[in-house]
């Protein structure tokens, strides 16, 4: 378990700094741009994220074929996963260039951040065929148990995107200050250059093992099929992101700036957790496809105990730092004020969502997707209206934020009643190479 979760904290964790050091680099444009950032930042991530199966799909049905001693097909498998990955990219990319106004223009922001929005929304483009071919690919060498190779990807990735970004917002020398646009720019050509460097890995395992590079209809159409209540669920979670957004916006233009650092420390602690659910994933995957019923009984419940530590640990952590962290971000005192604040309902859920990633990770490399997707979607619906309160009652400023944080731990709740009830019993636990 932790020859894989060690490696893939260090590429999860690579992720959301991204963000960070886009958010610390615009953050010196001003209180609008990083408002702007917050907004673009959150819709991108709703739209990549809804084709998070690419990855947690791909490394469930890959894991299973290793399991069951296949590994040619487990290679075959990846591969029209991937192919699946770059046509929905292409597709995608086009409906939100053109989508992209009225995308930002639902949440109500000022015309100010919204022209900042729309902006990064437009010069992201490029970049997203590269990220769901991305998530496809590392899905692939997460279920052949190679988390190392991504952890490699991502954190050079990470570093590239922080030149970049520097580069292209502020300008250097030759390079013109492109302002927003040029944050937006700067992780497109990162993303582009990390998805070839990923899918260079998994075409040299297919040639090595004999696997056919071409793209199979057949494979692709049961890829797609497999990856529906999964596709489900991840529609559920960001819908429940979106709200938690809008709640913010609602309270005003600082708390929406400062909503945007605290998301983005809370995706770095939550993906720092989903190391565990990446073993989770691979592992439960592997040992179901060989038949081991007892094995991934044991292994989850140690897996869980990892997430209750884990996320008290870096609970802790965050709690310690907190008012330390707004000068990084942003040079607005009001923010900082707001983000401390927020960061302290953060900080004390930190051991739920520990529970809950590793769960949710147990399931998805079960294969029991359609579990996920109902309650999914039962757990928004829950939700729902303690954010609809938060913005209906709670007034503007550090207090709303504050509100809206402790409905989204309230979510995070419901999230681990319906895993931690499904864990316990036995329907999920289907042995074989292929989940019927």
């Amino acid at each position: 378990m932790l020859a894989l979760a060690v490696p893939a904290l260090g590429a999860l964790i690579a992720e959301p700094l991204f963000l960070l050091a886009d958010s610390a680099i615009v953050g010196r444009l001003g209180t609008t741009a990083l408002a702007g950032l917050g907004l673009a930042a959150a819709i991108l991530g709703a739209v990549v994220y809804l084709f998070v199966f690419l990855a947690y799909g791909t490394t469930a049905s890959v894991a299973r074929r290793l399991g069951a001693g296949d590994l040619r097909a487990a290679l075959a498998q990846g591969v029209d996963g991937m192919w699946l990955a770059l046509g929905l990219g292409l597709a995608t990319a086009v409906l939100l260039l053109v989508a992209a106004p009225a995308l930002v223009g639902a949440f109500g922001p000022t015309p100010a951040v919204a022209e900042q929005s729309v902006i990064y929304l437009r010069a992201s483009v490029p970049g997203l065929p590269a990220m769901l071919l991305l998530l496809a690919a590392t899905g692939v060498l997460r279920g052949l148990q190679d988390t190392r190779t991504p952890l490699v990807v991502y954190t050079t990735g990470a570093a590239v995107n922080a030149v970049l970004n520097l580069l292209l917002v502020h300008g250097l020398g030759p390079v013109p200050q492109l302002g927003l646009a040029g944050s937006g720019l700067g992780t497109a050509l990162t993303q582009i250059g990390m998805a070839v460097a990923v899918a260079v890995v998994v075409v040299r395992g297919a040639r090595r093992h004999h696997a056919s590079l071409r793209p199979d209809l057949a494979g692709i159409l049961a890829s797609a099929r497999s990856g529906v209540p999964l596709l489900v669920r991840t529609l559920a979670l960001r819908a429940a992101i979106l709200i938690a957004t809008w709640a913010a916006t609602d309270k005003g233009e600082v708390s929406l700036a400062a909503h945007q650092v605290v998301v983005t420390l809370w995706s770095l602690l939550a993906l720092a957790l989903d190391a565990i659910a990446i073993a989770a994933q691979t592992l439960t995957g592997r040992s179901l496809g060989a038949g081991d019923v007892a094995g991934t009984r044991a292994t989850t419940a140690l897996m869980v105990r990892w997430g209750w530590w884990s996320g008290a640990v870096l609970g802790a952590v965050l709690l310690v730092v907190r008012t330390w962290l707004g000068p990084l971000f942003v040079d607005d005192p009001a923010v900082w004020q707001a983000m401390a604040a927020a960061l302290v309902v953060a900080a004390v859920g930190q051991p739920l969502c520990g529970y809950v990633f590793v769960l949710d990770g147990v399931l998805i490399g079960a294969g029991d997707g359609r579990y996920l997707a109902t309650t999914g979607v039962i757990q928004v619906l829950l939700y729902a209206p303690l954010a609809v309160a938060v913005v209906a009652f709670a007034p503007s400023g550090t207090v709303g934020l504050v509100w809206a944080w402790v409905s989204w731990t309230g979510y995070m709740l419901a999230r681990a009643v319906f895993l931690g009830v499904r864990a316990r019993g036995t329907a999920w636990m289907v042995t074989g190479a292929v989940r019927t």
